[in-house]
């Protein structure tokens, strides 16, 4: 059997920098409880080994002790949280991704504009939550074309579309297509919304699953761009299972399965890749191609909120150097292993 490694696949540096923000953390408060409000990423590795390690997971800042230090996950929280966090004299660490800020912050300037605000995403994600929560009385949320006749619409004149960081490409642009069929006049975001990293793992698998007779996606149930990528090859025509980790892989799966396609969500540690690697090897042997699509390049500093935080403590608020480049570091990985490799570069544009 032939292994397809989709690259860019896993953390992205939204991700890469929100879990920083926790390890630097550990490292600073030695002793003290750490909480962060909801998983700070959607992966159940990676919150397993944070409470492995005493960090406190909660769905509500009543259950943070006054005075303690208190994490906003990568999906972004609603002014109203912020609020709270201020009123109990908590410590709030801002690791909301960016890419997700922006979103927000273009929600605030439409709203302050005069703009009805229609957000492209799932009304129970909480990165819709918390976009929704900068201007409840603006923001209507679309999860599908049916939505659009339920809209309560003032002024066609005066609409804007904002999407969900995470959603398939493919959803939203049947979605966007509905709503400009519906209001000609919709004004779109200045710039996409949809983060590169999602757009960048979905081509990677919409380029690579065709040729593939199944398609394994490392990442959890709850994480959004995860379960869009088996959507993505199956919409190809590919079968494509979501997995966890290499336990829940089923023999099953693989009879008649010459080419397997590989790849992971953009919250999935890239050790769990690897060991998925070394199973299937162990089990059906093979070859190893990894397919380089897209390189990114991208990384996002400390937030403000951390550096402040750690300057109040009399330390250096330089943070650490991350690589990004999957490609490199698997190549070098597999040759520790003696794991046979090539690398297609296919490479189509760099993030």
């Amino acid at each position: 059997m032939k292994l397809i490694l989709a690259n860019p696949r896993g953390f992205c540096a939204g991700v890469y920098m929100a879990i920083d923000v926790v390890d630097q953390l550990l490292d600073i408060c030695d002793g003290e409880r750490i909480y962060v409000y909801h998983e700070i990423v959607h992966n159940k590795h990676v919150v397993d080994r944070f409470r492995g390690q005493g960090v406190v997971f909660v769905d509500s800042l009543e259950n943070v002790p006054r005075g303690s230090i208190v994490v906003f996950s990568a999906h972004g929280v609603s002014p109203g949280v912020r609020a709270i966090a201020r009123e109990r004299g908590l410590a709030a660490i801002d690791a909301t991704c960016p890419l997700v800020t922006k979103v927000h912050a273009e929600a605030i300037r439409y709203a302050e504009k005069g703009y009805q605000i229609l957000l492209i995403g799932h009304a129970d994600h909480q990165e819709v939550v918390g976009t929704r929560g900068e201007a409840p009385e603006a923001i209507q949320v679309v999860q599908s074309p049916a939505d659009i006749p339920l809209l309560s619409i003032d002024d066609p004149s005066r609409l804007v579309y904002l999407t969900q960081t995470t959603l398939s490409m493919d959803d939203a642009t049947v979605i966007i297509g509905a709503l400009k069929k519906a209001f000609p006049e919709i004004k779109e975001p200045p710039s996409e919304d949809i983060c590169y990293a999602t757009t960048n793992r979905q081509s990677a698998v919409r380029a690579l699953a065709g040729a593939c007779d199944l398609v394994l996606v490392v990442g959890s149930r709850n994480s959004s761009n995860s379960v869009r990528l088996t959507e993505i090859a199956e919409a190809v025509g590919t079968p494509a299972r979501l997995v966890d980790d290499k336990t829940e892989i089923d023999e099953s799966w693989f009879t008649d399965v010459d080419r397997l396609l590989v790849t992971a969500g953009a919250s999935a540690p890239e050790d769990l890749v690897q060991d998925l690697i070394l199973e299937l090897i162990e089990r059906y042997g093979g070859e190893v191609e990894q397919h380089d699509i897209h390189r990114e390049t991208i990384e996002f500093g400390l937030p403000g909120t951390l550096k402040k935080f750690m300057r109040s403590r009399n330390i250096d608020p330089t943070g650490r150097r991350i690589t990004l480049d999957t490609s490199a570091a698997l190549s070098a990985w597999l040759n520790e292993h003696e794991i046979a490799h090539t690398t297609v570069d296919l490479t189509v544009g760099r993030t």
